[in-house]
């Protein structure tokens, strides 16, 4: 199998939008929000699935968008906090791909297949996305029928 599986970070596997204040101290260019996020799912869980799928031969990666509030010096920061928290949250799980980008670049760049599939909390992203794209509300359930059918 050569599809890649992605995931949107931000309001799909990482809390973000649950951090207080994390809009505010995002402008004043703080990248701390994004470490403290909490998981939105069981990451353990999360890390059995990736891991049988790519075992099954499957890709996986991270698409995820940078701070509204650009400059290189931040957008360095937001990438440097986004990879610590995977290695925190999930540190088992070696990811094939990492993009972080910014904001607002058409994720669907980064879809190179019809099968690749793409978790993310934003209705218009999964409109574009030119693969398979779910919302985040059963995302350990969607990657166990994508590894029963192989």
């Amino acid at each position: 199998m050569n599809a890649t599986i992605y995931f949107d970070m931000d309001g799909t596997i990482a809390g973000l939008y649950d951090v207080p204040n994390w809009l505010p101290r995002l402008r004043a260019c703080d990248p701390t929000p994004y470490l403290e996020a909490k998981p939105l799912l069981r990451m353990s869980a999360l890390a059995r699935r990736l891991h049988n799928l790519q075992k099954a031969g499957y890709s996986i990666g991270i698409i995820t968008w940078l701070s509204k509030e650009p400059s290189p010096d931040y957008d360095r920061a937001v990438t440097e906090a986004k990879a610590e928290w995977l290695r925190k949250h999930l540190p088992s799980v070696q990811w094939d791909f990492f993009y972080a980008i910014p904001h607002g670049t058409p994720k669907q760049n980064y879809c190179t297949s019809p099968q690749d599939v793409l978790f993310d909390d934003n209705r218009y992203v999964r409109a574009d996305w030119t693969g398979k794209a779910y919302d985040v509300q059963d995302i350990l359930g969607i990657l166990k029928e994508i590894e029963i059918r192989g």
